[in-house]
């Protein structure tokens, strides 16, 4: 049950935003990594490495949610039976949290049953209607809990702060000797709501070596990706897991020496980086992650037939307008010449891939009768395609029906 918890949670990530992530091509790209080993942080120590209430953590305050208020039935109650409330104002308003909150927390409540045997999670602040916080606290808007474990071993803080990280919050804080602050981003917030996009100007390369901007990629395109060994193909572009042709979006630029490129891309889409020059060492990180001097896997140019690495030595934000989310047959993309994953979020390509196991087989079903060509006229329109769309909503009902009963 443990471990089934655990893939719907991934699950749920890939789908709620633009997908997952992705491995990078090189050696044992496509196989299961080791578990990586977790470093506890240190007290005072947050991640990212950045205020709270900014861009590249939980985002701007948006102001207090009263019972009274429009906004209170965004707020949705956590009666997991796995997690203890210490709720001592006997309201029930630690369990209130924004979905993103409850998502986040329920991951943390498996990571730390899997940690620590016969221990629990343990909240002790999370919707605060009282005032009992400071000025433009997250825990006025459901978007904050300060979590411990249930046998208050304080030793055990370091690393729950390291499992709060992993399990997706988007800012945590080992803020003192007595407990943990963790909070997310706003349900309507970019990066909460579409994790990873393309601005639709960006660029594609065609089979036949010329290239045409994303927005305009329909079925029956076959586009420049990279397989799981790192050798550049041509891959079936399957869909668009999200496109909004009229939003105006902040993107990351990553701009290399020669081969100069400029890729531009949401701040928790996956990119490809290496380091050192070793070929071996290729890994997917979210494009805020990656760091001047590191290098990208880029094509010489549009006719080139092998990847090449490039230095980055520039990294900005630019807005654009219209955010588009493809995916090919092989979970990878070269967009401006730049390879990146069609994935985001999540950091596990294996997950993502398996997720669209079915889109691919009806690719192939489609190829087989002939009728890519004739769906190839039909345009998808704005918004989160069906198919992510209702595995979300059945991986929700799951995991709520099987899982988490509320308790009396």
């Amino acid at each position: 049950m443990v471990l089934m918890r655990v893939m719907l949670s991934l699950s749920l990530c890939v789908l709620l935003t633009s997908g997952g992530s992705g491995c990078g091509p090189g050696r044992g790209y496509g196989k299961r990594r080791h578990p990586k080993k977790l470093t506890p942080l240190a007290l005072k120590q947050f991640i990212p490495n950045v205020a709270e209430k900014t861009l590249g953590a939980s985002g701007k305050y948006d102001g207090k949610i009263s019972r009274n208020s429009d906004r209170f039935k965004d707020l949705t109650p956590n009666y997991n039976p796995d997690i203890i409330f210490k709720d001592e104002e006997n309201t029930n308003a630690d369990r209130l949290m924004t979905q993103r909150c409850k998502d986040k927390l329920n991951s943390l409540a498996i990571s730390v049953m899997n940690q620590w045997p016969g221990v629990k999670l343990r909240v002790t602040e999370g919707w605060d209607e009282d005032g009992h916080h400071s000025e433009e606290s997250l825990h006025y808007e459901g978007r904050a809990v300060d979590i411990t474990t249930s046998d208050r071993d304080k030793s055990k803080y370091g690393m729950l702060s390291r499992l709060a990280v992993e399990a997706g919050f988007d800012w945590v804080y080992y803020e003192s000797k007595a407990h943990i602050h963790c909070s997310v981003k706003a349900e309507n917030s970019v990066a909460a709501k579409s994790g990873g996009c393309f601005p639709g100007s960006s660029t594609v390369t065609l089979a036949d070596g010329t290239t045409k901007p994303l927005k305009e990629l329909q079925l029956g395109d076959k586009v420049l990706a990279a397989d799981q060994k790192g050798n550049l193909v041509l891959s079936d572009f399957l869909m668009f897991m999200d496109q909004d042709q009229q939003v105006v979006r902040e993107f990351h630029v990553l701009e290399t020496e020669e081969p100069r490129c400029r890729l531009k891309l949401t701040p928790a889409h996956l990119v490809f980086v290496q380091n050192n020059n070793d070929s071996s060492d290729n890994r997917a990180v979210f494009a805020s992650n990656v760091k001047l001097g590191q290098q990208l896997l880029v094509v010489q140019n549009h006719w080139s037939d092998q990847l090449i690495s490039a230095r980055v030595i520039r990294i900005h934000v630019e807005r654009y307008i219209g955010s588009y989310a493809p995916v090919t047959s092989h979970g990878t993309i070269v967009v401006d010449r730049v390879l990146a994953s069609c994935y985001a979020v999540v950091e596990d390509h294996d997950l993502a891939h398996w997720v669209f196991v079915p889109v691919r087989l009806w690719r192939s079903f489609l190829s087989l009768v002939g009728m890519v060509k004739e769906l190839s006229s039909v345009h998808q329109r704005d918004g989160v395609h069906w198919y992510p769309e209702l595995l979300y909503h059945v991986g929700r009902w799951v995991l709520d029906s099987s899982s988490f009963h509320p308790q009396s």
